[in-house]
């Protein structure tokens, strides 16, 4: 009964807004025929610069967030891009009739204010109104102001309502712009080029995932979305470009929890006549740089843990690190057979296609990931796992590629880029089998283009993918993917 009465109370509201736009309307004031307002300063800078602007006439816009009605005189905060910030009006200063429609305003509406910036007897730095327009009339109501927008499912659905209530969703969002423009900017200063390349592709390659598929109606063709942004930029390697980046949208058809989103954002960077010892470097200096720039330190805390970025990242094998949480040396595990064994005795699953690589890979990933919190390079995979990546000359197996790790999370992937075009095919024609073998996420099948660039010749290269989404969860403090994507994926309705 008291759930019924409150909608009702609630459509009363509703109503009443409606009803007051209508009056609105009827006199000519429709507020949605306006269609530009003179901004001259936000919130934060009338504060910042209250002592040269005191005394002068400013313009301000954005949503009212309260109001305090006393009679010839009234106080309400604007909330624009940068905070919020006082409105002092009166009667005498608006006239009488535009200071009756003042009070009929409704939380949530967008008006524009301009006047005199000063400070109240309390303190506070105000605009003292000369005039307050209407430019948007709210028809519905915005959460109570104590008790918020507290649904997390609700927020990210509404994601708008949750910026307008919650001061830092929106910092978070600020500081995520802020990252992404860091990270082009250093990059832009190393000599790099950033380029886009599709998304609708035949052969979605380049990484262990299942793609989306959809189906191309004009050329009738099946396609799919990529998983990667590898295979174009290396083509454009080969074709002289040298250092090439992509910051982009990949989509995997996976599942969903707080580090994982079916579409994300990749960054992935080629550099010719480098290794993957010069990407670490890079993801060092990198990642320096930008929580640096944006945060004003190298020492980060997540989630009550502190991350150390000024100190040298530690650098590890993955058969080092497997041998130091476990004991287990997989340099000393002869065959298939014996790690099969040590896979049994430890209770770790394993697919009947999987090779002694995907074992100490498996190993890994129960035994040590989740003791990787200060910035990691996790070195020298099997081959098995890396199928684009160049072998290491001096251990049979194994392939220079590292994984980047802080706070137990992989946050960057990177390779000497294999650009030995029979060693591909044979790679390519491996991922064919274990795919055939029904291993769906073995998506590096033969692709003939591909080949055909590598055999017109592609540098030594560097390659790195940075997953963007958990970087800024990192830096902004985040606990879950979900809170540094404006719109996440969710579940229809």
């Amino acid at each position: 009964m008291e759930n019924n009465q409150q909608t009702a109370n609630i459509g009363q509201l509703l109503q009443i807004r409606r009803d007051k736009l209508a009056v609105l309307q009827e006199e000519g004031h429709d507020p949605f025929e306006i269609t530009s307002y003179d901004v001259t300063h936000h919130s934060q800078e009338i504060k910042d610069g209250f002592e040269t602007l005191e005394g002068q006439e400013v313009s301000v816009a954005g949503r009212m967030m309260s109001k305090r009605v006393m009679g010839k005189a009234s106080f309400c905060h604007i909330q624009d891009l940068k905070g919020q910030v006082q409105a002092y009006v009166t009667r005498d200063d608006l006239g009488e009739d535009a200071y009756k429609a003042f009070k009929k305003l409704d939380i949530g509406d967008i008006i524009g204010v301009k006047g005199v910036v000063f400070k109240t007897k309390m303190g506070e730095i105000s605009v003292h109104a000369t005039s307050v327009t209407l430019l948007s009339k709210s028809l519905q109501i915005l959460p109570e102001k104590f008790h918020g927008l507290q649904d997390r499912d609700l927020r990210y659905r509404q994601r708008y309502v949750d910026l307008i209530m919650n001061p830092e969703v929106k910092d978070t969002f600020v500081k995520r712009s802020r990252i992404i423009s860091c990270i082009r900017r250093y990059l832009d200063s190393q000599g790099f080029m950033e380029v886009e390349t599709p998304m609708l592709v035949s052969n979605a390659g380049g990484a262990s995932a299942r793609p989306f598929e959809t189906h191309f109606n004009a050329l009738d063709e099946d396609l799919k979305l990529r998983i990667s942004l590898e295979l174009y930029l290396k083509r454009l390697i080969v074709g002289g470009l040298e250092r090439v980046y992509e910051i982009g949208r990949v989509f995997r058809n996976e599942g969903v929890d707080t580090r994982h989103n079916p579409e994300f954002t990749l960054m992935e960077l080629y550099q010719a006549y480098t290794d993957y010892h010069g990407m670490m470097d890079l993801t060092e200096n990198l990642y320096r740089y930008v929580a640096q720039e944006v945060l004003g330190t190298t020492t980060i805390s997540y989630q009550g843990t502190e991350i150390d970025l000024g100190k040298p990242f530690e650098r590890i094998t993955m058969v080092d690190a497997v041998k130091k949480y476990t004991g287990i040396d997989f340099d000393e595990v002869k065959d298939l057979e014996e790690a099969r064994a040590l896979a049994d005795q430890h209770e770790i699953e394993y697919e009947p296609f999987h090779q002694k690589g995907n074992i100490l890979n498996l190993f890994f990933e129960k035994y040590v990931e989740e003791h990787l919190i200060q910035p990691t390079f996790l070195m020298d995979h099997p081959i098995e796992i890396s199928p684009l990546t160049k072998k290491k000359p001096d251990k049979p197996g194994y392939v220079e590629r590292f994984e980047f790790f802080m706070n137990g999370w992989e946050l960057a992937n990177a390779y000497s880029e294999l650009n030995d075009p029979i060693d591909q095919r044979e790679r390519f024609a491996a991922q064919d089998a274990q795919a055939a073998a029904g291993d769906e996420e073995a998506t590096d099948h033969t692709d003939e283009d591909f080949l055909n660039a590598l055999e017109i010749g592609m540098p030594p290269t560097g390659g790195i993918g940075f997953g963007i989404d958990r970087m800024v969860m990192l830096l902004t403090d985040s606990a879950a993917i979900r809170d540094v994507l404006l719109f996440p994926t969710l579940k229809s309705l």
